[in-house]
This record gives structure tokens, sequence and C-alpha cells, in this order.
């Protein structure tokens, strides 16, 4: 066992050895978590789990391309396909026929995309500042972000635009994410994800209002109002095009919703969830 808590259990997906954290039992809950530099599950979703434990076996997995979950030497590029098909792996290599999701941002977008190519493995949703519309033009928060440059300076200035309250980002945060960010190899495979020009990488991660006014999932869409990474209009537009979705907007809250809001949040979703069968 490792003492790094970011290091949790390790199943092979078709090759792939994926790092995933777990914790509780009963209903399948998989936690997707976003996308910028030095993320990985646990940092994306430590501070929830052990709320969401008590009520559902979560699964937080490091996705394809992400923290300790082996980088594949034959990529070329990465894509919506390949990171649902390593997910329905990673599902299948668990076991796990049906699960609810919370998508964070990129994870959001992963979780549309998946509920839509493979409608019977997904319960209830929850987006959090979530990607996947093709209308959504780049940010200039979202642009600082898959263009990180290491330097504990950059990390500190990227994590003020992530949290709508400065005073959140504590120094313990940014040192974390730094570290994580200058792992051997690791910034130049983070910056293999979404080379420039950036804006192709969001139509990558759309899925077609067509096909998302066909969903037929619970869906709650949860975002902060001061969002500068995805602003707080994407959700709007989610909730006016998914069927069965409803939305609730944080006032004074960034894009760390389950940290700026975690016991709002939390409060929120357990009770969504729990209400739908799987």
């Amino acid at each position: 066992m490792s003492d790094n808590p970011e290091i949790g259990q390790n199943v092979d997906v078709n090759g792939i050895g994926t790092n995933y954290i777990t914790a509780g039992s009963g209903t399948p809950l998989i936690l997707i978590h976003g996308s910028g530099p030095g993320v990985t599950a646990y940092a994306n979703w430590r501070g929830v789990i052990p709320d969401f434990s008590q009520h559902f076996h979560c699964y937080a997995p490091d996705t394809l391309g992400f923290g300790y979950t082996d980088f594949p030497d034959d990529i070329d590029g990465f894509s919506m396909d390949r990171w649902v098909a390593h997910l329905i792996g990673f599902m299948d290599a668990l076991g796990i026929a049906k699960a609810h999701f919370i998508g964070n941002s990129y994870g959001g977008a992963l979780t549309l995309a998946l509920a839509t190519r493979h409608p019977d493995r997904v319960g209830g949703i929850v987006l959090m500042g979530s990607a996947g519309r093709a209308e959504f033009q780049m940010t200039q928060g979202l642009q600082e972000v898959w263009g990180y440059e290491p330097s504990i300076d950059n990390m500190r200035e990227l994590m003020r635009t992530f949290a709508h309250d400065p005073s959140l980002v504590k120094e313990e945060i940014v040192r974390s994410r730094y570290e994580a960010s200058i792992r051997p190899g690791a910034h130049e495979k983070y910056s293999s994800l979404f080379p420039g020009p950036r804006q192709r990488w969001l139509t990558e991660l759309s899925t077609s209002d067509d096909k998302l006014s066909a969903m037929p999932h619970p869906t709650l869409i949860v975002h902060g109002r001061e969002d500068v990474i995805v602003p707080v209009e994407r959700s709007i537009r989610f909730n006016e095009v998914i069927p069965n979705s409803e939305l609730h907007v944080f006032g004074n809250c960034g894009h760390w919703t389950q940290i700026e809001m975690r016991e709002r949040f939390v409060e929120l979703v357990i009770p969504f969830l729990k209400r739908i069968a799987l």
C-alpha cells in the first residue's frame, strides 16, 4: 500500500492499469474528476467521498490520461470514444452493471457521452460545472487551465481562478497540485491531452442537442454563478435541452462547487440520487 492517499486500488482495464479510490457499500456511484493540471480523483473528490460513502459504494477513477492511471504508449491523441471505452471497461472490470454518476467539468462531458452511448449503464446523473455542448466557446479561464506551464506561482494563480473566494485556496492545495504536475513526465503527458488550437477539444467533448434531448436519465445540474472556467450559461442551456433535469445555481461560487459549497452540494446530491432506482 502506498503512503500517497491519491493512489488507491488498481484494476486492469483492457491492458491499462487504472487507479481508483473506493469507499462505502450499496448502490454504485462513479465520480468523474475534471481536467486541470495535477488533478486526480482523490484531489477532486476527497472532501465529499466520506459523505457519499455513507449511502453509496463510491468509485472514483483516474480517467485515461490523468493521475496515476497508466498513460498508453500508443496514444495518438485522445478522443471521447476512447475515454468512454475506458470508462465502460472500468465498469466491466469491476462488475458494475449500472451506476449513478457525478461528473465535474470535463467529467460531466464524459458522463453525458457515456449516458447517450450506453444509456443502460447509467442511472442518475449529477453534472457539476459541466462542459459537453458544441456551442461552448473557449473561455480565458479554461485556456489557462489547459495551457498551464508548471510553476508554483502559476499553480497558485490557476487555483484562484477555480475558486470565487481566493481564501479557499490553501497553500496545501497549491503545493499538492503543483507537485503532482511536475512528476516525471507528467507535464508532457498533460500537454498532450488538449494541445492548441484548443477550441477543437471542446467540440470533441460535446454531445449533440438531439442526443441530449433524448436522454431519459434524471439529471441534477449544479453550477457556480461566478464560474469563469465554464460559464453558468452552459448549465442553463443543459437544463433547457435535457428533458428530465433540474438546475441549482450557487451564488458566490466558482468552479469548485464541491469545495466552495461542500455541505449544500452534499445535501442536494444525496437525496436526489437516493430516490432513483437502478
